[in-house]
């Protein structure tokens, strides 16, 4: 999930880029752009998170349909899968929009050192390994700032105490509370 969830944010911050700033995606990409950005797409599986998006839009339709109605579930099924299944042929205009940002984001040749990266043995050890060894370094970040934290506090108390300790009397003993007053 973490892997997918990294190419998400990616290509989200590709698709809010192009969206808030328009005048610098003005121009027109080749076909030769965009293999190299479909390549580079696939060998990243940059969209294939997206593969879901229909199919849980679908089940949360049915759901919502079905609560409404609840009598007609098998009616609602049927249409909802096939009215989605007609719809499924739309996801190529995810993947062309997702080849055009990437077209105008990279040049051909950054798109074609991507994609070799990528396909090799050490970018798809990456892609594999990656967000374990991500998880693993955030692991270790949290235990060294445990331990930094505790080293913190306990050596700045430390230089602390000498400083703002009352000052001891004449007999070299720290002067003692004094005495709570009477009861009335």
């Amino acid at each position: 999930m973490n892997r997918f969830a990294g190419r998400v944010r990616v290509l989200t911050a590709f698709v809010l880029l192009a969206t808030t700033a328009p005048a610098a995606f003005a121009q027109d990409v080749t076909e030769d752009h965009l293999k190299a950005a479909r390549a580079a797409i696939a060998s990243i599986g940059a969209t294939d998170n997206f593969d879901n998006i229909l199919p849980n839009l679908a089940e949360r339709l049915k759901v919502n349909l079905i609560q409404s109605s609840p009598n007609y579930q098998d009616l609602i099924s049927t249409t909802v899968d096939a009215k989605a299944l007609e719809l499924a042929g739309r996801r190529a205009d995810l993947e062309r929009e997702a080849a055009t940002i990437y077209a105008k984001t990279f040049t051909i040749e950054q798109l074609n050192a991507i994609s070799a990266f990528y396909q090799s043995d050490a970018g798809k050890k990456l892609l594999n390994d990656g967000p374990i060894a991500s998880r693993e370094m955030m692991k270790a970040a949290d235990i060294w700032a445990a331990g930094v934290s505790r080293d913190l506090s306990a050596e700045a108390t430390k230089a602390l105490q000498s400083t703002l300790a009352p000052p001891a009397d004449a007999a070299g003993q720290p002067p003692t509370a004094p005495a709570p007053a009477p009861a009335p």
